[in-house]
């Protein structure tokens, strides 16, 4: 599969300065994820730190009856593997691929050793932690206080902005999976979305018609995930690295 993404089209790897990014870039490794791929499961300890670009992923939570909900998504604004440099032990949760595309993956041991450097890739990454705890803690506040309306307008609006187009491949089912409700509240939901004119659902496929739109029918939890995480990790082009893989 020819590839179609760089790394720095990852904002955490754009981010890194052409010193840290030397050091890595021999241990960077492109990955193809498929859809529903699992990346690693409760109870595991990663051998790789994945940065993904094209592809998207959900961070699930299960519990011991098999019930789950999505507590945070990771796409070209992140990273998975958050717990190899915060612990190195293994994770609770599971991380499993919504959208298929690429990701560039770094050893453990390769992140870990760059991290204890103490320098820009770990102040990098504990922002970038600090956004991955505000998305964990703001999806508890809109699953227990919005309506199911709202939360649907979210979950495609931070899908279509990790997404290279306004189309979105998700099915009612999987939507009610990540936001741990049943599908018929998915279904009334998306249908009024449509009803409205802001999207057009067909077999899996979710076309975004009407952005503005869709952001109104949000509830703030949107506005307040974008804000914080542009906050933290200001997306700025790196030229230094871009220049140094020319």
């Amino acid at each position: 599969m020819p590839t179609t993404s760089s790394p720095f089209d990852n904002h955490l790897l754009a981010a890194l300065g052409r010193v840290e990014w030397q050091r890595m870039q021999p241990h960077v490794e492109r990955v193809d994820l498929a859809r529903n791929q699992p990346i690693y499961a409760p109870g595991e300890t990663m051998s790789h730190a994945y940065f993904p670009t094209t592809a998207l992923a959900s961070l699930m939570h299960v519990t011991e009856t098999g019930a789950c909900a999505e507590s945070a998504m990771v796409g070209n604004d992140g990273m998975l593997g958050v717990s190899l440099f915060m612990s190195g032990g293994p994770t609770c949760g599971c991380a499993l691929v919504l959208t298929a595309g690429e990701a560039w993956r770094i050893p453990a041991g390769i992140l870990r050793h760059e991290f204890n450097r103490a320098g820009s890739t770990m102040r990098i990454l504990l922002r970038y932690t600090q956004a991955l705890l505000t998305q964990t803690a703001q999806r508890a506040i809109c699953m227990r206080h919005h309506l199911i309306t709202q939360q649907v307008a979210v979950c495609l609006l931070q899908q279509a902005d990790r997404s290279s187009s306004a189309e979105v491949l998700m099915t009612q089912e999987q939507i009610a999976v990540r936001l741990g409700v049943r599908r018929e509240g998915v279904t009334e939901g998306a249908g009024m979305l449509q009803k409205l004119g802001l999207i057009r659902y067909a077999r899996g496929h979710v076309e975004v018609l009407d952005r503005e739109g869709l952001e109104d029918q949000a509830c703030e939890c949107y506005a307040v995930l974008r804000d914080e995480y542009h906050r933290l990790l200001p997306v700025v082009a790196c030229q230094q690295c871009l220049e140094a893989v020319a």
